[in-house]
């Protein structure tokens, strides 16, 4: 009887899992090819940029999550979805959103292919300038779950650069300290 319920107690622990994706060696998830999806999601970022470009305020939030973050230029912009929305809807009511266009892209797959991150150089009306984020799939599409964009500055002239934002950067830095 001592063995039964050793043995039964052995084939219980065995069957213990913890491990997510193990119960998946049987049936190995189909993945598409990388260079497929590379291209969904290219094709899901141009849309949101042309979404933006011609002012279509539901095509471009639909392509973010509800719980997206827009993190902008200046540094006191980190919009959550709602907040950027509110923010944005004056802008895209008049006809006067923004023009983005890629010059280049990197996309990075995560191993189950349900989240990428990217980088991207864009043609903006504040001159080359560095978006980056990250995307999840959803039952159906790709959806930017948190977006960042920053005016690329050459390092030639970081110097004049830094010298023309020292007052903003000192006044939030007080801030900011006065605020933790």
């Amino acid at each position: 009887m001592k063995q039964l319920f050793t043995l039964l107690i052995a084939i219980a622990l065995l069957s213990c899992n913890d491990h997510p994706h193990d119960h998946d060696t049987l049936t190995e998830p189909v993945l598409q090819p990388k260079t497929e999806v590379k291209k969904e999601i290219n094709s899901r970022l141009d849309a949101w940029h042309k979404a933006a470009a011609e002012t279509n305020f539901d095509i471009y939030f639909n392509i973010m999550t509800d719980d997206g973050v827009f993190i902008g230029t200046d540094a006191t912009e980190n919009w959550q979805n709602s907040d950027f929305k509110e923010f944005s809807k004056p802008y895209f009511d008049k006809g006067k959103a923004w023009n983005f266009t890629a010059l280049d892209r990197n996309i990075y797959l995560g191993e189950y292919q349900d989240v990428a991150w990217f980088d991207e150089l864009l043609d903006t009306q504040m001159g080359i300038c560095r978006g980056s984020g990250v995307l999840v799939k959803d039952s159906l599409n790709w959806k930017i779950k948190h977006y960042v964009l920053s005016i690329a500055i050459p390092n030639e002239n970081v110097k004049e650069v830094t010298a023309l934002k020292k007052e903003f950067d000192n006044a939030l830095i007080k801030r900011l300290s006065q605020d933790n």
